[in-house]
């Protein structure tokens, strides 16, 4: 019981959007009458919030998300550097740290300008089609980048880069200059750039400011994205908000 209750919480990635009972009961592939069941439980416990014949994500989800050490440490820690990050740029900042093959966004902080951008607190995108992910990806275990262009790289724009051989130039030149950029790969008309951020010898995280694709200039972006990355960096190792190890 308490797997399929967890697929009925897991078939509202990637979005978090609202579902009907047969649709829950279609994406976990459950009968009707258990996804009715489990749903009413998860509505009682908080897990689930049910309007009509609609059901959402629960709010007791997100206080116990906020809860997780390991990002609530690192999230302390980075909040004063994606502030002055975002106060010399004005444009969105997000940090992100690795899931698997996947980015999972900590903290986002957008201006008053509206950017329409895939990415949300607790939201996840592919590591190949984000600044973040492409940063985590270029200083994490060489094996990691192995597992990933081994295998099909995802699309989610006609700027995606899906060629594994491009691919692993693209890895190896943020190896070197320490910085991660990202033209339109993950949403149309938008680009980033991106640094990672060490607590040991890998990244554990990587924190971007992402900007409509006109006032895209790397030379003006990048020191203010590397100072506050080196500095959430220093803050790190020296014990001042531990955030463990990035899981494989």
């Amino acid at each position: 019981m308490l797997d399929k209750a967890a697929a009925i919480l897991d078939c509202f990635r990637p979005d978090g959007g609202t579902f009907r009972l047969t649709e829950i009961a279609a994406r976990t592939g459950l009968t009707k009458t258990t996804a009715f069941r489990l749903c009413a439980d998860l509505v009682r416990l908080g897990l689930l919030e049910r309007s009509g014949g609609i059901y959402r994500l629960g709010g007791k989800l997100f206080e116990l998300g906020s809860l997780v050490p390991r990002r609530l440490d690192l999230r302390e820690a980075a909040l004063p550097f994606l502030q002055d990050l975002f106060e010399a740029t004005h444009e969105t900042v997000h940090l992100g740290i690795r899931e698997e093959h996947d980015v999972v966004y900590v903290e986002r902080i957008h201006g008053h300008q509206t950017l329409t951008l895939p990415s949300r607190i607790g939201g996840r995108l592919p590591l190949t089609c984000t600044g973040v992910g492409k940063a985590l990806l270029a200083f994490s275990a060489s094996e990691l980048a192995d597992e990933v262009l081994a295998g099909p790289l995802p699309r989610l724009t006609p700027h995606s880069v899906t060629d594994p051989a491009r691919l692993r130039t693209v890895v190896e030149q943020i190896r070197v200059s320490g910085l991660a950029y990202e033209e339109q790969e993950a949403a149309l008309g938008v680009s980033c750039i991106a640094s990672p951020v060490f607590d040991g010898p890998t990244a554990v995280a990587a924190l971007s400011v992402a900007v409509p694709l006109g006032r895209f200039h790397p030379a003006q972006l990048a020191p203010a994205v590397r100072t506050a990355a080196l500095g959430l960096s220093r803050v790190l190792r020296s014990g001042g908000g531990s955030v463990g190890g990035t899981p494989a």
